[in-house]
Formats: C-alpha cells, sequence, structure tokens
C-alpha cells in the first residue's frame, strides 16, 4: 500500500485549498463516518487518498494537513511532505484514546473550540468505553508479547496495556520510525521492551522464557 500509494502522489493536482486529507485505505463505512465527524467539528473540506475511484485523485498542496491512518506509509508521507503538505504528528486511531488524540491532532491545526470536540465527541467516547470494559476485565494484568508483522505492533500495544490493562513483554516491529512513532512511543511504559527487525528463533526463546497469556 505505501508503494502504491506513493507512486500516486505525483500525479495529484496542487491546490491551495486549505483541507484534511485522510491516507490509507478504509472501508466505505468508516470513511464516510470519519468525513461526517470531522464535517460536525468544523472541517468542512476532507478527501480521502486513496480515492474511491482512481480518477479522483484530491489536490495536495502548503493548504493540506494530512492524517495517517495506518503507521506503514513512511514513503507515502514523505513524498506528500515534500508536496508541501503537513503531516500531522500523533497518535494512530486504534482505541479510544488513540482515536480521540488523532482525532484532536485535527481539530488543534484547524483552531476547532475544544467544547465543541467534547460536546462532539463525548456521547462516542463513553459509548467506546462502556464496550471495551468488558474486555479490559478479561484481559487486565494478564501479560502479551508481540512479534513482528505489520508495524501495527506499537499501536496494539498502546491499546493493550493503556486501555485493557495488559502487561507487555515485548514488542516487536519489522520496522521502527522513531519519527511517525513519537506520540505512540511516549505512551508506552518507560521500561517496554521494543526490538526492531526479527530473528524467529530468538524471539520464539523469549516467547517460552516469558510465557505470556497471549502472543501476537
Amino acid at each position: 500500500e505505501d508503494g502504491a500509494l506513493k507512486a500516486l502522489v505525483p500525479l495529484m493536482p496542487s491546490t491551495e485549498q486549505e483541507q484534511l486529507l485522510l491516507v490509507g485505505t478504509l472501508s466505505n463505512a468508516v470513511e464516510d463516518r470519519l468525513i461526517t465527524l470531522f464535517n460536525r467539528l468544523g472541517i468542512s473540506k476532507v478527501s480521502s487518498f486513496p480515492p474511491r475511484q482512481s480518477t479522483e485523485l484530491p489536490g495536495i498542496g502548503p493548504g493540506t494537513k494530512v492524517l495517517l491512518t495506518q503507521p506503514y506509509l513512511t514513503d507515502t508521507a514523505k513524498t506528500l511532505k515534500d508536496r508541501g503538505a503537513q503531516i500531522l504528528q500523533t497518535t494512530f486511531p486504534l482505541g479510544v484514546e488513540g482515536s480521540l488524540l488523532w482525532m484532536k491532532a485535527a481539530t488543534k491545526s484547524f483552531q476547532i473550540e475544544d467544547s465543541l470536540v467534547q460536546s462532539t465527541l463525548g456521547p462516542l467516547i463513553l459509548r467506546a468505553r462502556k464496550a471495551l470494559q468488558p474486555l479490559r476485565e478479561n484481559l487486565s494484568g494478564k501479560k502479551v508479547f508481540l512479534l513482528p508483522e505489520s508495524q501495527l505492533e506499537i499501536p496494539l500495544a498502546r491499546f493493550l496495556h493503556r486501555e485493557c490493562g495488559m502487561e507487555l513483554v515485548e514488542v516487536g516491529t519489522p520496522y521502527l520510525n522513531r519519527e511517525m512513532m513519537q506520540k505512540e512511543l511516549e505512551l508506552l511504559p518507560e521500561n517496554t521492551q521494543i526490538v526492531e527487525g526479527q530473528h524467529v528463533e530468538k524471539q520464539l526463546d523469549r516467547v517460552r522464557e516469558s510465557s505470556p497469556d497471549l502472543v501476537v
């Protein structure tokens, strides 16, 4: 996906218009929901990349503020930045906390009042936390070991620890872009064992030695 989107960036038309660009593949239902929420928050121009139709590429330029929906879009983010876009540094939209901080990064960049953010998102936050409570009761205090595979491991670790109460034994990731992951890393416990790259046999040895309750 990163390579495909990077290849499309040079084809995007230039624009000076102020807009929010959601970058990364989303299901139509999720995309529609997010655009509706951002509109309610006062951000009127919201586009997606990739678009639903390949012939309808959104514009890009110095007025474009980018929210990445996935953490593995490193090359795409760099290419968009080279076109003048501003990449908003924030968490990724996984879990209640991550999603809220992700959306707040956009509202802050558009100077949206906190009172509007709270009144719009507050009921959704309460509903989501209520839905998570049974999972937290089941997972709290248990140990999790994340092996590297997708670059989703660090946001997932943050969610499992902070919102589900799990103990992080080790967080493996195939590639660590510290600039892109800065906000995620700041929310992990200080002593979190993060391992970049993969040596399967050694990692499996550590899995056996640590006897986690859950291995991802």
